[in-house]
C-alpha cells in the first residue's frame, strides 16, 4: 500500500513544543533538511508501493535514516537507536513532535533497500548533489571536470583458503541433509575439524607438506559427502532443487585448479572476486572493482559505479562517464585519469592520462596535478563511510553500497560547509563589533 503522508499540521499540540521551536536553526543537519528536494522521492519511491495491503512507512523517514547511516557510518541497528536519542535526526527524518520510540525496525531499511534498486540509490546520489549544488559545497562549473579512477570494495567475508572452505562446504551439505532427513554414510564432523586444526597448526610451523596432506584429506571429505548426496537424491525429483546451489558450490571448490580463472573464494558470497591493485601492504583484496567520479576541483562525489568480473579500467571510463552526465544533467567536458587507462578510446569527452606532456595548456596542466586528490576521497570513504567493507548481499549490494556510499560522502562534505558558514558568520559579526569605536572603548 502506498507509504503514509508526513503532513506539518498547524495546528499546537497542547502538552508537546514543536521540534522547530526547540532547536537551533542554525545547526547543520537543521539546514540540510530544507536544502534536499524530499518531494521528488515521494513521486519517485511512491511508484514502487501498490495500493492493497498494509501502509507502507514514510518515505522520507527511510530516505533520511539511509544518509544518515552512510554519512556517519553507522549500523542499521545503530542509526535507529540514535534516531530516538537525537532530535536533529529526528527533524532532518521529517518528524515534527519528538518521539521517544524506535521508528522502525533496523530490518525494513534492509527491505526497503530491495526495493528501490541500484536506480532508487542512484536517485539519493543524485538529490545529494543537488543538496550540495544549493549549499554551495560544489560549484555549477566543477561538474564539467572530473577525476576517474577505481578502487575495491571488499566483501565481508573471511581470508579465502583450501582448508576452511572444504571444511565449511562439508558442514553445510551436511546440515542441509539432516534438515531434510537424508541418513548419510558418514559425515566427517569430528575427522574435519581435527583435520581443520592440523593445517593450521603445521603452516604456523612452516611444515607445508603435512599441512597439504590434511587439505587433501579435506577435500577428500568434501567429495565423499557431496557424491553420497547425490546418489541418495538421484531418484527424488522434489529434493533436486533443494541441493542443487549447494552441490554445485561444492563442485566448483572440487573441480577449480590454481591457475583457474572465475574462482570460488565464499560460499555465502559467489560473486566475491580476486583483485590485485599492486598495493605493498595488501597484495590482494577480496570484493568487486568500484568506478569513482569526483569533481576536479571540490571533490565532490558526482559517480559510483560496481563492475562485477574485475573489467579492466579503460573498458569502465565509457559508464564512468555516462553516469556522470546522467546524475548532474551536466556534459562532462574533461575527465582526469591515472596510466591505468591508457588505451580507452574514448573522443569524446577530452580524457587527459597522468603523465601527459604533449599538448597541454597551463589550465590542463594545472587541472592535471590535482589527479591525485580523488584517493583521500575514497580513502575517507573507506574509513568514515562504509567503502571498506561491504555487508550487503550480491551483486545488487555491492551497487547499492557503492551508491550510498558516495551520497555519503557528499552530505559529510554539505554538513562540513555549513559548519565553516556559521563560523565564517560569527567571526564577521565579531569583526563588525571591534571595528565600532563605543564597543572598543568599552572593550578596553
Amino acid at each position: 500500500m502506498q507509504p503514509k503522508k508526513q503532513i506539518s499540521s498547524p495546528q499546537l499540540d497542547m502538552f508537546r513544543n514543536r521540534l522547530e521551536s526547540i532547536l537551533n536553526h542554525r545547526h547543520e543537519l537543521y539546514r540540510l533538511s530544507g536544502l534536499i528536494d524530499w518531494g521528488v522521492f515521494e513521486c519517485e519511491f511512491g511508484k514502487l508501493y501498490s495500493e492493497d495491503g498494509r501502509p507502507g512507512l514514510p518515505i522520507r523517514l527511510l530516505v533520511g535514516l539511509t544518509y544518515l547511516s552512510h554519512a556517519f557510518n553507522t549500523s542499521d541497528e545503530e542509526t535507529v537507536r540514535r534516531w530516538v536519542e537525537n532530535p536533529y535526526h529526528q527533524y532532518f527524518c521529517g518528524e515534527e513532535y519528538f518521539r521517544h520510540e524506535l521508528p522502525i525496525d533496523p530490518s525494513s531499511l534492509s527491505r526497503w533497500r530491495k526495493r528501490i534498486g541500484e536506480q532508487g540509490s542512484e536517485l539519493i546520489l543524485k538529490l545529494s548533489v543537488q543538496a550540495g549544488l544549493a549549499s554551495g559545497a560544489v560549484a555549477p562549473a566543477s561538474l564539467k571536470r572530473v577525476i576517474v579512477d577505481t578502487t575495491v570494495q571488499e566483501k565481508a567475508v573471511a581470508f579465502p583458503t583450501d582448508s576452511r572452505l572444504y571444511n565449511r562446504s562439508r558442514e553445510r551439505l551436511v546440515k542441509l541433509a539432516a534438515a531434510w532427513g537424508i541418513r548419510l554414510r558418514q559425515s566427517y564432523s569430528r575427522l574435519g575439524r581435527q583435520a581443520l586444526l592440523k593445517v593450521g597448526r603445521y603452516l604456523h610451523a612452516r611444515q607445508r607438506r603435512r599441512a597439504g596432506r590434511e587439505i587433501k584429506r579435506l577435500k577428500t571429505y568434501l567429495g565423499r559427502v557431496y557424491r553420497d548426496i547425490v546418489r541418495k537424491i538421484e531418484d527424488q525429483q522434489a529434493l533436486r532443487p533443494v541441493f542443487l546451489p549447494e552441490l554445485a558450490l561444492a563442485e566448483r571448490l572440487l573441480t577449480q585448479q590454481r591457475q583457474d580463472k572465475n574462482k570460488l573464494y565464499s560460499l555465502h558470497a559467489p560473486e566475491v572476486e580476486c583483485i590485485g591493485k599492486g598495493k605493498a601492504h595488501k597484495k590482494y583484496e577480496f570484493g568487486v572493482k568500484v568506478s569513482v567520479a569526483t569533481t576536479n576541483r571540490d571533490n565532490f562525489v558526482v559517480g559510483m559505479l560496481a563492475e562485477p568480473g574485475n573489467p579492466y579500467d579503460g573498458h569502465t571510463l565509457a559508464r564512468a562517464i555516462e553516469q556522470v552526465q546522467r546524475i548532474t544533467g551536466c556534459t562532462v567536458q574533461r575527465s582526469f585519469v591515472d596510466r591505468g587507462y591508457r588505451g580507452h578510446k574514448i573522443k569524446e569527452p577530452q580524457v587527459l592520462i597522468s603523465g601527459r606532456r604533449r599538448g597541454m595548456t597551463p589550465q590542463m596542466k594545472k587541472e592535471l596535478k590535482r589527479r591525485s586528490a580523488v584517493e583521500p576521497v575514497i580513502g575517507h570513504m573507506k574509513a568514515d563511510g562504509k567503502l571498506g567493507r561491504n555487508y550487503l548481499l550480491g551483486e545488487l549490494g555491492d551497487k547499492i553500497n557503492a551508491l550510498l556510499c558516495g551520497a555519503g560522502h557528499n552530505i559529510r562534505l554539505i554538513l562540513k560547509k555549513l559548519r565553516e558558514k556559521l563560523l565564517l558568520l560569527f567571526v564577521e559579526l565579531f569583526l563588525a563589533l571591534w571595528s565600532r569605536p563605543d564597543w572598543q572603548k568599552n572593550g578596553a
